[in-house]
């Protein structure tokens, strides 16, 4: 990639974010230039091969009809020549040549979040909270490692934090969208959480049942949020503002949906402009805190990404 395309590689890929995704969008904001560069490039990417896989752009205007696995295999092809050749590829795969290349990514990483889109084209099936988690690292724990390197990170002891916080984003995603994910056909809540039940693509709010199991995510996410922040001293302290920034904001959808019951659901569920502004406020002393001493809180028990 020349020195002339990075910025206009920047540029569109930051404008992917703000019509992807406001809460990164406003997070990303407090990164140095140079960082929120990389970061949202490599969104960017993570972004359109979500798309890819499912037929949509930015998650709206659908693309013309085609098999998904031929999506993923054409995916998977094109990401494999973008990293490991030179050859011409598309806008969004330039991005993730020049970030990988750039911050030293082994190609396991890029791979294991198209391997989580396979889990969605194969129709997988989460049993156990231990499958659901291991979906969750694919779709985006691996993309938390991935920014933290982005951020500097070397140490596989904070990557973990890092996928630890990408793990409590998807389980709070889950939980946020169980009703629109249940009209695609796809549940991720554990079937040993739902006793026989199922989210009703037809019905706007989830049974008590159902919710039950979205309340007993929002709780299995917990502690993985509580992990994540103790990687938070081992970033740069504009990057750790920005990962406070996004905790919080995330971590509030899920508040959300306990405070408003299954009724929560008759509407999109996320944080308004005003709340985002004041999170990111508090979030501020969330950076300045973390420059001391981490907290001694060990992962024991918690899920551990593939290594």
């Amino acid at each position: 990639m020349t020195d002339t395309a990075a910025p206009t590689l920047a540029r569109d890929s930051g404008e992917v974010i703000r019509k992807g995704s406001k809460s990164f969008a406003a997070a990303s904001l407090l990164m140095p230039r140079a960082m929120r560069d990389d970061t949202v490039m490599l969104y960017a990417w993570c972004r359109h091969a979500d798309d890819v896989i499912d037929g949509q752009d930015l998650g709206g205007a659908s693309l013309p009809p085609e098999d998904a696995a031929a999506r993923l295999a054409h995916l998977q092809a094109e990401t494999l020549a973008t990293l490991r050749t030179d050859a011409p590829v598309s806008a969004p795969f330039q991005a993730l040549r020049a970030v990988a290349r750039r911050h030293d990514f082994p190609e396991r990483w890029p791979l294991d979040l198209i391997a989580g889109f396979a889990m969605d084209v194969d129709g997988q099936r989460y049993d156990t909270p231990e499958d659901t988690l291991r979906y969750a690292y694919h779709v985006a724990g691996v993309v938390g490692v991935m920014m933290a390197r982005v951020m500097g990170v070397r140490d596989d002891a904070v990557l973990d934090r890092a996928c630890d916080l990408g793990l409590a984003f998807q389980l709070t995603n889950i939980a946020r969208d169980v009703m629109d994910d249940a009209r695609m056909g796809r549940v991720y809540l554990p079937a040993a959480w739902l006793g026989g039940d199922a989210p009703d693509p037809a019905a706007a709010t989830p049974s008590p049942h159902v919710h039950a199991a979205t309340l007993r995510l929002l709780d299995l996410a917990e502690p993985y949020y509580a992990s994540a922040r103790i990687g938070l001293s081992a970033l740069p302290y504009r990057a750790a503002w920005s990962i406070a920034a996004a905790l919080r904001i995330y971590r509030a959808i899920g508040l959300r949906i306990r405070a408003g019951g299954p009724d929560a659901y008759r509407h999109r569920i996320g944080t308004g402009k005003a709340a985002k502004v004041a999170m990111i406020a508090a979030a501020k002393g969330d950076a300045i805190r973390s420059r001391g001493a981490p907290p001694d809180l060990s992962r024991a028990g918690l899920w551990t990404r593939p290594r």
